[in-house]
């Protein structure tokens, strides 16, 4: 009977193991709009500005394989967009960022509207196509005066 309750327990274990990883495999890449509209201030980054009408803002590490291939992307679709600019953050030696902005993974991705409010966050490698769109949304929104 112990042994067979053994098997159960690491069963149970091992199915719940798999469903969490699923679910986080699941929303790495995906776009979180539901997030509290912090205002990034530049300096507190070491940048001089944030784009005139919106700013891709990377979290990456020294370590992370996929940050440079993001790194690329994201100043590809910022070039390619009039006023939006592509901030890239190495969090290796600012711990305080990390904590600050709730960075788990590298990268992550903020997008930022033209006052530096947080729009949407991206855990992981964000989807080009999904980026352009939330890009292109925000760009498109007019000022608010």
């Amino acid at each position: 009977m112990d042994l067979i309750s053994a098997l159960v327990g690491l069963g149970a274990l091992l199915a719940a193991t798999v469903a969490i990883g699923i679910v986080v495999k699941w929303r790495q890449g995906r776009p979180q709009r539901h997030i509290p509209h912090e205002v990034v201030e530049p300096h507190r980054l070491g940048a001089d500005s944030l784009g005139r009408t919106a700013t891709l803002l990377q979290f990456s590490t020294e370590l992370c394989a996929k940050c440079p291939g993001v790194h690329r992307m994201l100043s590809s679709v910022a070039d390619a967009h009039d006023g939006v600019r592509h901030l890239d953050i190495d969090v290796t030696h600012r711990p305080d960022i990390a904590k600050h902005f709730h960075v788990l993974q590298t990268p992550t991705t903020l997008l930022l509207d033209r006052n530096g409010a947080v729009q949407t966050r991206f855990g992981g490698a964000p989807n080009r196509d999904v980026l352009e769109l939330e890009v292109t949304r925000l760009v498109s929104e007019p000022a608010h005066a």
